[in-house]
């Protein structure tokens, strides 16, 4: 019955110039009725300026949040409505999941994601964890996110201050006024990891580098967690100042040698994750991940040390950023998504 369902924009960021946006086909494919969905493309080289740009102009009641390489699930928006109806309901999201069809490295890079050691209660956010349960911004990510537009705008969006982690400061302050946020491990969208380590590296140093910038502008006892990481790094740096080969030297003060302890526990639990993760019959692919969840850890550190550091200008001090809202047709023939410079569709005034 249409009449009982929440009107729902999907708001998707993109390039300038991005001939081909994959959440769009996907957004159409979406089993909700035509004259209850809108569909949205912003495009510029400031995200959350693209989406706060966005949300002004959508026409729904909740805003479905895609990243551009995004395939949610046909069922998805059906699935979320037995949340909406609570009005203290504000968000409702669930995990990104790596393609079955992805290449080799691309599977690593999940299980790595998906690993507890690696991220915590985070890699709820790329693995399907527990049941469908309220949760908070540790838990939910934006690629997969739908939101109540009105709660959002009374906020005043996205910090544009702040990429990446401007979604996980406006749930906390959700959280603040009472807000619900749901995580639903159904609730999912297929969505690629980085395709190569160097970009994989870079995503972990930039999400570091956003907790850290984050917490110095909305600083809440839950990213104590985030802390561990940067905390394990000055601990690496304490050990080879020490110089870690006079450790084993006989003659060393036991004091010295416990502290290489930790470091021991530490790889005995990379081991144990390591096995872990072999039980998903994914033997060598897990070999592989338990470097890279040592790296993750040591890159996410520096990242938040870097971000506790950065220079941040609030947003209306920054240079102001072209965005351009496109309308998608909800009912189309099945072609790319076509820039307004190549004859696409045409932009809206916001």
């Amino acid at each position: 019955m249409n009449e009982n369902l929440p009107t729902v924009t999907v708001l998707i960021a993109a390039r300038p110039g991005q001939a081909e946006v994959k959440a769009v086909a996907a957004a159409r494919g979406l089993d909700y009725p035509a004259d209850k969905l809108d569909i949205l493309v912003a495009r510029g080289r400031q995200p959350s300026a693209q989406r706060n740009a966005a949300m002004k102009a959508a026409q729904g009641e909740w805003i479905y949040f895609l990243d551009d390489d995004s395939v949610p699930r046909p069922d998805n928006l059906r699935r979320a409505t037995s949340y909406l109806s609570d009005p203290e309901v504000k968000m409702v999201g669930g995990p990104n999941l790596c393609p079955p069809d992805a290449p080799g490295l691309e599977q690593v890079f999940a299980l790595v994601l998906a690993s507890r050691l690696a991220f915590g209660p985070s890699r709820a956010r790329y693995w399907p964890v527990g049941k469908a349960r309220a949760a908070s911004e540790k838990e939910l990510i934006l690629c997969n996110l739908m939101a109540r537009r009105d709660a959002m705008l009374e906020l005043g969006g996205f910090n544009e201050a702040l990429y990446p982690n401007e979604e996980n400061a406006l749930m906390d302050e959700l959280q603040k006024r009472g807000g619900k946020l749901i995580y639903d491990p159904e609730f999912t969208v297929l969505r690629r990891p980085r395709p190569g380590l160097k970009s994989f590296v870079r995503m972990l140093l930039t999400y570091g580098r956003g907790r850290g910038e984050q917490f110095r502008l909305h600083p809440t006892f839950g990213s104590a967690l985030n802390f561990v990481p940067p905390l394990f790094v000055v601990y690496l740096l304490s050990l080879l100042s020490y110089s870690g080969a006079r450790l084993f030297v006989p003659g060393t003060p036991h004091v010295a040698k416990l502290l290489v302890a930790p470091l021991c526990f530490y790889l005995l639990a990379v081991l144990v994750q390591g096995v872990a993760l072999a039980s998903s019959g994914k033997l060598l692919y897990s070999i592989a991940a338990m470097p890279l969840i040592v790296l993750t850890h040591v890159l996410y550190g520096c990242g938040v040390w870097r971000g506790m550091f950065t220079s941040l200008r609030p947003a209306e001090a920054r240079p102001k950023v072209e965005v351009v809202v496109e309308r998608i047709p909800v009912q189309s023939p099945k072609s790319k998504v076509q820039s307004p410079e190549s004859g696409g569709h045409s932009p809206l005034d916001v």
